[in-house]
């Protein structure tokens, strides 16, 4: 990413969260990647004075708080609202991809099965917000 703000990863499946990290090794990002493992946690990392991340990647159904629930919340927080969110799930259900685009979510990907497609998704991920204007502030 362009700037030096974290990525907030929120991923209740820890060998999915080690392989995001991998991969984001493997491509040299250098933005701290911060993992919590819910809604909950990450919406009280989210609230606390902390830095607020360039970019959320949010998996899908999550034990604690609803996954729509978690975006129904800081989609209407003024403090989070322009913070982008990139759905990151295994869900190939439509239903999921058009509530999340209800929430306004900037994408949606399904996780890649294959490690180097997976590589290959999160190089994608990273030269579009390398690429992106965002808002300044947090």
């Amino acid at each position: 990413m362009h700037n030096s703000k974290p990525i907030l990863l929120v991923e209740d499946d820890e060998v999915d969260a080690m392989t995001v990290n991998r991969a984001f090794t493997e491509l040299k990002i250098t933005n701290k990647l911060v993992h919590r493992l819910n809604g909950e946690d990450a919406l009280k990392y989210l609230k606390d004075d902390v830095m607020k991340p360039c970019v959320i990647l949010l998996d899908l159904n999550m034990p604690r708080m609803n996954d729509f629930d978690f975006l129904k919340i800081i989609k209407t927080d003024n403090n989070l609202i322009k913070i982008p969110v990139v759905v990151l799930t295994t869900s190939t259900n439509d239903q999921d991809v058009v509530e999340s685009f209800n929430f306004n979510v900037a994408g949606y990907i399904v996780k890649p099965v294959n490690y180097k497609n997976f590589v290959d998704s999160m190089r994608t991920v990273n030269t579009y917000w390398t690429l992106s204007e965002l808002p300044n502030g947090d």
